[in-house]
Parts: structure tokens; C-alpha cells; sequence
């Protein structure tokens, strides 16, 4: 059998670990009884939860 490639899982933002939205609440409620929301996305992974792949540094050589 051949082996199974599988692609690597992406990785969590840091900042929102994997949560990128999150639902505000404004205030009160309207008259007509709902809440009003905002939905915000995380900034640093704008709204998708993963973080860029990075590679790894290479190694320099000093003289």
C-alpha cells in the first residue's frame, strides 16, 4: 500500500487562538426585544483563526 499524504494542520492565531469572531453586544435591548450585536474580526488574523505558516530560519554563516 501506498502511505496517505495528508496536509499539515493549520496553525491557531495567537492572539485569538482560533477564535477569529467575536458577537458584542451594543446595549439594551431594541423595542422589539433582540440584542443588538456587533460581529468583530480578530486583527491579526482578520476573522480566519490561523496563523501564516512561517519557515524556519535559515542558518548564516559567519566568517
Amino acid at each position: 500500500m501506498m502511505p496517505q499524504h495528508a496536509p499539515a494542520p493549520a496553525r491557531r492565531c495567537p492572539h485569538c487562538d482560533g477564535h477569529a469572531t467575536a458577537a458584542i453586544t451594543t446595549g439594551p435591548r431594541d423595542p422589539s426585544g433582540t440584542l443588538p450585536t456587533l460581529t468583530v474580526a480578530c486583527p491579526a488574523c482578520h476573522g480566519t483563526g490561523t496563523a501564516p505558516r512561517t519557515r524556519p530560519a535559515r542558518a548564516t554563516a559567519t566568517h
